[in-house]
């Protein structure tokens, strides 16, 4: 294939496009416009990279035509979270990818209609995505919904606010981390092998992969909090500790952590080392979650 760097640029171009595509224009509001901002922020497209990936490991090079449908529909959900993680009531942060933060963009409560707009998108775009039988749209609804909700991202978020100023074990932090970032990440790789028509087995490897390189995306997360500079990072350097949240650093030391994300990264290639198909964007993808600077 060809540099990872092109390959993800190209396809965070697409997903760009798409995602401006999906928000109906909202007269009389300015909904759409903060739906928009949260969504071209410029992130990294990380989940919707795994889940192209994890359909390529599953089906070749050929396209699915509900791939970047789904792959909104992730990304949809993810600035959803953002949105409301950065509000006065949870983090209360001032910056997301070096740009002020939807609440201070327009203001606190467009900012919380827009991520709830963000979360029903996404579920409206999967129940339209196109070339599937209803029962493989149902079955990513059911993937998306669980890693989103209680069992998921939202349960995660919520242990992430209980234990500011507690004292967490390195279990229950992990426990906390695999809710918050690790299921949307597991989400994407499952959703895109679905597409892909993954058999149980092919599943099950997958989600080991996805589970490491969920954990390992956290860890290298807290190492760059305390390691990386406001500019670089596109939010505020330290800001953890300044909140005295437990993090990976905080609890392993530097050196351990950074220990802890080789190791997971180890663990998600030893999972693709199952499958038959094309992984080599599941490596790249992996060794650049713990390369990355920001």
């Amino acid at each position: 294939m060809t540099d990872f760097n092109e390959y993800a640029s190209a396809l965070r171009a697409r997903m760009d496009a798409a995602l401006n595509q999906v928000i109906p224009d909202t007269p009389g509001s300015q909904l759409a416009e903060a739906m928009r901002y949260s969504l071209a922020g410029g992130g990294k497209r990380i989940r919707p990279l795994l889940l192209f990936a994890s359909y390529r490991a599953m089906a070749g090079g050929a396209d699915h035509p509900a791939l970047d449908i789904a792959a909104c529909a992730i990304e949809s959900i993810h600035a959803y979270s953002l949105i409301h993680d950065d509000l006065p009531a949870m983090d209360d942060d001032d910056l997301r990818r070096g740009r002020p933060t939807c609440h201070l963009a327009f203001d606190e409560a467009l900012a919380i209609l827009a991520g709830d707009a963000l979360q029903s998108l996404a579920f409206e775009l999967l129940a339209d995505a196109p070339a599937l039988s209803d029962s493989s749209r149902v079955q990513l609804m059911r993937c998306l919904s669980r890693a989103a909700g209680m069992q998921g991202m939202v349960v995660g978020q919520a242990i992430d606010l209980a234990a500011v100023d507690t004292e967490l074990d390195i279990t229950r932090l992990e426990h906390m981390h695999r809710c918050k970032t690790g299921a949307l990440i597991d989400a994407s790789v499952a959703m895109g092998a679905t597409i892909g028509e993954a058999s149980p087995a092919q599943l099950n490897a997958l989600a080991r992969y996805s589970r490491s390189v969920g954990l390992a995306f956290q860890v290298h997360d807290d190492i760059l909090d305390v390691t990386a500079d406001t500019a670089t990072l596109g939010k505020q350097q330290g800001a953890d500790i300044a909140r005295n949240k437990p993090t990976y650093v905080s609890l392993l030391g530097l050196k351990a952590a950074q220990a802890r994300a080789e190791e997971l990264h180890q663990e998600a290639l030893a999972a693709l080392d199952e499958l038959d198909g094309d992984v080599e964007p599941l490596h790249l993808i992996a060794q650049y979650v713990i390369r990355r600077s920001h």
